[in-house]
């Protein structure tokens, strides 16, 4: 069980802050039932209930600064999600985003901006696809560094590349 006040990743919503854990007080949900009252960290306006031993959605605790550190170092390293199939690979894009394995969203990100440099060099569009799925890897991986690092999320990226930008000696 997570603490009142920390942060965790709640499924595809993303980064959110344990507002409370309670046995809220609604019609039709048992008394005995310990809820987490979560408050999503980009998403505004938003308050979630959910089962603090819900099996359905994965519920996971933010990675530490340090982990996040590491993450950043090793993105030169993570393989893209090369699958020639565009079919399956919009599959392996939507296991990867519902996976809220921050690995998974750089394999995607990586994979997409690929792509989509290829099909620019080509004189092509990128892919609605690789658009919709790069945009949401990035916006889950960038709002968990950004609360691990401390670091604004809009400044995430910048973060990213002056990291990678001093490990490869530049």
């Amino acid at each position: 069980m997570f603490e009142k006040g920390g942060y965790i990743v709640y499924g595809t919503t993303g980064v959110c802050e344990i507002e409370d854990i309670t046995s809220p007080n609604i019609e039709g949900v048992p008394g005995n039932r310990l809820y987490y009252v979560l408050n999503p960290c980009f998403k505004k306006g938003n308050r979630i209930f959910t089962p603090v031993d819900n099996e359905k959605v994965v519920i996971r605790a933010v990675m530490t600064q340090e982990e996040a550190a590491s993450l950043v170092d090793e993105i030169p390293h993570i393989e893209e999600l090369w699958e020639k199939d565009d079919k399956v690979r919009e599959l392996r894009y939507k296991e990867a985003i519902r996976s809220c394995n921050p690995r998974e969203w750089i394999q995607i990100i990586k994979t997409s901006y690929q792509r989509q440099q290829q099909r620019k060099a080509a004189g092509k569009k990128a892919t609605t696809v690789d658009e919709r799925y790069f945009k949401a890897a990035e916006e889950h991986l960038y709002a968990e560094l950004s609360i691990a690092l401390g670091v604004p999320k809009d400044e995430v990226r910048d973060y990213i590349q002056k990291r990678l930008g001093k490990e490869q000696g530049n």
